[in-house]
Order: C-alpha cells, then structure tokens, then sequence
C-alpha cells in the first residue's frame, strides 16, 4: 500500500486555524474538504436546521407538494412504490407516515427482488394495482429511466409521480412528475444537488406542510418535521451519498433523533443488532449494523417487512419482526461469506491483473451479489460488478473505489446491458448471459480509461501527520465536530512517525492483534489492528503508523483508542 500526503501550506493552515478558531490539526481536515473559507468553515462545523433551503427551490417540487395537497383534499387513492434497498424502506416510511398523520391512507408495495427485479418493473406495478386503480401512482427511489412502465400506468388513467435521485440515462421522463436533482440540476443547487431519495422525500414533505400550513390546516400545524430525520439520516448514510451540503444536516441532526430511539421499530432493531444509543449512534451503527437488517428482507424475502417495521407501534410485532429480520441477516451473511471466498479465488486466478472486474457465478444469489462487490472492490482497489444467476439473464450489483464513477464507467460500455442504473459508487446491472464475456472486457477497458494505471496498487491518503502526543480526548472532542463522517467527509486516517513499540503486539482471534506504545512524555496509548495478524510489526524499531482514532466502551468506561490502518518502517 502506498501511501500519499499532499500538505497544504503551513501559512494557509495557520491563517483558517486563527480565523476559524480551530486547532492546526483540524484546519487541515477542513481544507482537505475544500473548506478554505472562515464562514463556511464555521457552517460546516456547526450547521443547524435552520440552514435547509426553501423546498420550492428544488425543480417540481411545488408541483409535487401541490398534487399531494390535493390528493389528501380529495381523499384519493394513493400508491407508494418504495425500493427494496434502506433507502427505499426508508423513503416510503417517510411518505407514507407523513401522508397518514394528514388522513390520507396509502397503499405501499415494495418490490420483490427475485420476482419482480429491479426498480419499477411491471410485475411490481400490477401487484400493487391488484386491490383497484389509485388515482396517484408515487414511485421512490426507482422510475427516473422507466418510460414503458410510466407510460403504461398513465395510459390506465394513473396520475404518476417519480421520486428519484439515479441518474438519467436517456431523456428525462415525458410523462408523470419527476422530482429528481439530476435530471433537472441547475447553478446554484450544489446544497440539495446529491440528496438521495429519501432527503428528497423530505424536501417533498417539507413542501406538503408549508402549503397545508399556509392554509390553517389544523394537523400540519402540529407535525414537527424533525421527529422523522431519523428515517433520512438512515437512507442518506446507508446510501452512500456524499455527507456534505444538506446531506450533513440531514446526517447530523437525524443521528441525534435516532440516538433518541422513539420509533419502536427502530428501537427493535437497535437492541436486536446490538445498537447502544446512551454510547451515541454514529454512521457506523447504520452501514454495518441497522442497514444490512433492514436489507435483509428485501435481499432474501419481503422488504415491505422492513417498512412494515418501521411504521409500526405495536411493541410485540416490533420485537417479533426485528428478530425475523435478524434470522435473514445471518443467512445473508453465510450466503455472502461463500459467494466472497468464490468471487476472491476467481479474481486471484483469472483476472488479477484487470482494472475492472465483471464476476458471475450460477449459483450466486442476485440478492446478496451487491455486498461481495462491495467487499472485493475495497480488496482489490478495484471497480468490481458481481452478478448473480436469473434464468438466461445475470442480474447484480457493481461497487466503485474513489476517483471512479460508476454511471460514466457503464454509460461507455452498456451495448450489451439489458437494464442498469444507479450512482458513482454503486449501479445494479442486467445482462443476457451469453453476452458476460463481452461486457467484461468492454468494461474493464472503460475503467482502463477512466482511471489510467492508479488502480492496481491501493493509495492510501493520510489526511494529516500528527505527534503522539497529540492523541488526546481533547483532540477527540474537536473531531466530533466534524462528524458524521462519510462519502465526501472520510474519517481521517492520521500518521504518526516514529513509534517504538516495547513490548511485542499480542494476537487474538487469530486475526487482529492489541498493541500499546508510549509519547515522549511517557503516557501509555492503547490500540487495536483490526484483520492484521499476519502483519504484526516488530519491536524496538521506529515504526510510522497510519491510524484512526475512536472511543471504546468497555464496562461502562469510555476509553480513547488507536485503530491501526497500516505500518511501515520510519525512513
């Protein structure tokens, strides 16, 4: 691993450091994010609601807040087709329990992965039209690309509504309403521009209460629209969208109501994933505990089941439905845990040497394809699509790295694609099986291009140098301003040279190992290395560490920590 510092100039840091009122250490984490001026500096470190734009300032969304007020005036039926990822789940929570509080009564579906596919397909849409024709049709988080399947409701009569943040591909939709930042970007919208779909549906409720509070109505009057930023902070940071502009807010303030725990399906999951919230929630808690159990159903089973959860105050059926929520979790990650041992034995004989990497596998579940993709791109520092068997089709998902972005990658080499959507980081593809060897070459010569030769060999990107003795809860408390870290604010991996390690690193598990070392004025500091065993640095040597710092809870203490990313040799 190589690794990369790119220093700013020490005056400039002196100058933000003095004009913001903040430490050397974490003016330099605000330039590297591109923050070089005082005030915005100062507004990213202590944002605040009030700081969420105008709703109407995002393209349709009057005219969606608008439609709705007249489908709850009208007393209409009301459909709502969330996607099956935390997300959708999330997003249709949203909607559909802002749309209860105000009296309407909504329908939700959530597509079946392995019956009906990805996205707004038409086996989703006539199951959610088995109980009668709604008047409006709301998709989430799906529909910006499906013409023929909009057109097809519309043509029953349906009013339809598309609620999105993929990226177009073709002409944006000309029929329904489409709220979606990147079919319909303009200068100046860099606050809202990457909001996913949830933080749109936000913006969408926003709308709906600003125009029902203009006319009196007696409920939007008392909905406070903070209660429901729980449900944005877990789509937005499960979403992996950048955690800068609106984004931040949504993250920060939304943490701060989940850590509050009122919603029982939340608090289900939370005590049933090991979720301690007197300890604080932080990203983490989202991307590696909550997420996957909310995933779970929607990979392996239902995922109306996670929305159903979500929205429930019954205490029994909450607990009950986190554990079976749970169970799915567990045989999903016995799943993935194959499917990866497979995917990382054929990477090492076949395509060790590609930039980007098509896999499949006829046994693999479509359903579980798109964390191995996550897992062996981070591995192997490399775009990677794994797919999954579908009858003649192969179905999946791709992951990307930094630097890399995944909708311009496919947009290059998408001949052979049946179907494909998504994001910079993360797409789902489906192809014809007869033409995977195409594609894999086609897109490993996209990546090629993309990314020239800096793939091969991973970077690792120090965000600053600092001393042993600067690892301090003081230095702790004034990284807590910069959290919640994420896509667009990376947690900062921080070098330390000249390390001296006395004693001998002890192993456990097999698989990470515990270390101590000392700063210059003798004060012990403890950490662990996670996954490192095989690369235990010697004693008595000076060693450079590249490390991130957190707290670790341990019988009710609360104990700073160092948490080794790499080692080498001082120079």
């Amino acid at each position: 691993m190589r690794w990369s510092y790119n220093p700013f100039p020490p005056e400039q840091v002196g100058t933000l450091s003095k004009q913001a009122g903040v430490t050397p250490v974490i003016a330099e984490l605000l330039l590297r994010n591109g923050l070089s001026d005082p005030a915005a500096a100062a507004s990213f470190l202590r944002p605040v609601l009030a700081e969420l734009n105008d709703p109407f300032l995002l393209p349709n969304v009057e005219l969606a807040a608008g439609r709705l007020r007249r489908a709850i005036e009208a007393a209409e039926d009301i459909v709502v087709l969330g996607d099956y990822d935390v997300d959708g789940v999330s997003s249709t929570t949203l909607l559909v329990s802002i749309l209860r509080r105000l009296g309407a009564q909504p329908r939700f579906v959530v597509p079946r992965r392995m019956e009906d596919g990805y996205g707004l397909s038409r086996s989703a849409i006539d199951r959610a039209l088995e109980r009668g024709k709604p008047q409006l049709f709301i998709a989430l988080d799906c529909g910006t690309n499906s013409h023929d399947e909009v057109a097809y409701l519309v043509a029953q009569g349906i009013e339809v509504m598309v609620i999105d943040h993929h990226r177009s591909k073709e002409k944006p939709l000309d029929q329904g309403l489409l709220v979606n930042p990147h079919v319909h970007g303009s200068t100046g919208d860099e606050a809202w521009h990457n909001l996913c779909t949830v933080g749109l549906v936000f913006k969408v409720a926003h709308g709906l209460l600003k125009l029902l509070r203009a006319d009196n109505h007696p409920i939007a009057l008392q909905i406070k629209l903070r209660d429901y930023l729980d449900l944005a902070a877990m789509g937005t940071v499960a979403d992996l969208v950048p955690l800068t502009g609106e984004n931040r807010i949504l993250a920060r303030f939304g943490l701060r109501i989940l850590q509050a725990c009122e919603r029982p399906g939340v608090r289900a999951l939370m005590q049933i994933a090991g979720v301690r919230p007197d300890q604080g929630i932080h990203p983490v808690d989202i991307s590696f505990r909550l997420g996957p159990r909310i995933n779970a159903s929607g990979r392996l089973a239902d995922a109306a089941l996670s929305v159903e959860l979500m929205l429930s105050d019954d205490e029994q059926f909450c607990d009950e439905t986190a554990q079976q929520l749970d169970l799915f979790n567990r045989e999903r990650q016995e799943i993935e845990r194959h499917i990866t041992e497979e995917a990382e034995q054929m990477i090492e004989r076949d395509f060790a040497d590609w930039p980007g990497i098509v896999l499949f596998g006829e046994n693999w579940h479509p359903g579980v394809v798109g964390i191995v993709a996550g897992r062996v791109s981070r591995k192997y520092n490399r775009p990677c699509v794994v797919l999954g068997n579908e009858g003649e089709f192969a179905k999946g998902s791709g992951r990307s790295v930094n630097g890399v972005n995944l909708v311009d990658v496919l947009g290059a080499c998408c001949e052979e694609l049946n179907s494909w959507g998504g994001h910079p980081m993360a797409v789902g593809v489906s192809l014809k099986k007869v033409h995977l060897a195409t594609f894999r070459t086609r897109f490993a010569d996209a990546v090629r291009l993309a990314a020239g030769s800096d793939l091969i060999e991973p970077i690792l990107n120090l965000s600053a140098w600092i001393t042993a003795d600067q690892i301090r809860e003081s230095l702790m408390d004034e990284l807590e301003s910069m959290q919640p870290f994420g896509q667009g604010n990376p947690e900062p991996i921080f070098g330390v040279r000249g390390v001296v390690l006395r004693s001998r690193p002890e192993v456990f598990k097999q698989a990470h190992f515990r270390f101590s070392f000392e700063d210059s004025r003798g004060r012990r500091l403890f950490g662990v290395a996670w996954k490192m065993a095989s690369r235990v640095p010697p004693t008595g040597v000076p060693l450079d560490f590249a490390v991130e710092l957190a707290w670790n809870h341990f019988n009710d203490r609360k104990l700073l920590q160092v948490e080794m990313v790499d080692w080498r040799l001082s120079e």
